[in-house]
């Protein structure tokens, strides 16, 4: 089941008996767990309905009990077990007389960061019970998630400040809702978010730092270069995890450089590309400050690069602005 799914089952009311929530995305996963505590028991019913148990430390008896024991003064009670990933097989095992005939007062949640279906708990559990996974946003998926939780705030984005919010702050959620609500408080007067709100709140993150690396390089532009590289290094990323950013950007770049040569509308290269549209229209400005045979030089580059980085004992620093300035020198360019 996705979780837009499960939410209609939780507007319905119609709880079901054993329910099983699991994926990478834990923001979301945490608010759909808040979201059936608040729906399946009222707040005056919780002291004695619900159990809320961890997989690494509670026994399989204990759940179990809990369970079996029938509502007090309420018509369900809930069992929540969290960590559920760290139950040993055969502690899931244990479980399967119950999933055969659970009890219909109780509803029985687990809670989970991924699961196993080859194991037999999981094959009898989707017999009976609902799985629910959470999986990671896309990065084209982001934006309209933050315009939402906006929306939630009474707030709305002008479409540069979205932009530049979404390049700001990645794609961990659970971040994006908290630097939301700084911001939203920062305007708290108004209703509209704009660009300067955005960068007065939202600090730099290593994507908007290296889209404006890029952005240096491709004007040749040496001093703002450099001075964006060491920013970084000094932030604590690592030389290796800057190569990574550096080379996926420009292999985006020379992408949306063979899609315009082969026509693509802008549907097509968001697509394509895996962006959102919102997007699309810096990356095309800067895949136009590149030859094909630059990106090709640039390419080779990066991996002499790689490779020094991983095996020369050099100074990972100084490799790096050897990269930088190669690039902007264009170093070979007809």
């Amino acid at each position: 089941m996705k979780p837009i799914e499960f939410q209609r089952v939780l507007d319905s009311g119609q709880f079901p008996s054993l329910l099983f929530l699991h994926g990478e995305e834990t923001y979301l996963l945490d608010r759909a767990y808040h979201d059936l505590v608040e729906k399946v028991l009222d707040p005056a019913d919780r002291d004695f309905n619900l159990s809320v148990f961890t997989g690494r430390e509670a026994s399989v008896e204990t759940i179990l009990d809990a369970c079996r024991t029938l509502p007090v003064f309420a018509p369900r009670r809930l069992v929540a077990v969290k960590d559920a990933h760290l139950l040993k097989t055969e502690d899931l095992s244990r479980f399967l007389p119950y999933l055969q005939n659970p009890v219909p007062e109780t509803v029985l949640v687990f809670s989970a960061k991924g699961i196993d279906g080859r194991l037999s708990f999981f094959r009898e559990f989707k017999k009976k019970g609902v799985l629910v996974e959470f999986r990671r946003l896309y990065d084209n998926q982001i934006p309209g998630f933050v315009k939402d939780q906006a929306r939630i705030s009474g707030k709305s984005f002008t479409e540069d400040a979205l932009v530049l919010f979404c390049r700001r702050m990645g794609n961990d959620l659970g971040e994006i809702r908290s630097e939301l609500d700084k911001l939203c408080a920062y305007v708290a007067h108004g209703t509209l978010i704009d660009v300067e709100d955005v960068r007065q709140v939202i600090s730099d993150t290593r994507e908007e730092s290296v889209f404006d690396l890029i952005n240096a390089i491709g004007r040749r532009r040496p001093a703002e270069a450099l001075r964006l590289l060491a920013r970084m290094l000094d932030d604590g990323e690592p030389p290796l995890r800057i190569l990574t950013l550096v080379v996926r950007h420009l292999r985006q770049l020379w992408q949306a450089t063979e899609l315009i040569k082969l026509g693509a509308d802008r549907n097509e290269m968001a697509k394509r590309l895996r962006i959102n549209p919102y997007f699309l229209d810096g990356l095309l400005g800067q895949s136009k400050s590149f030859s094909a045979e630059e990106y090709r030089r640039a390419f080779v580059a990066c991996l002499q690069t790689d490779l020094a980085l991983k095996s020369s004992g050099g100074d990972p620093g100084a490799l790096m602005e050897k990269l930088v300035l190669g690039l902007i020198q264009g170093e070979g360019r007809q």
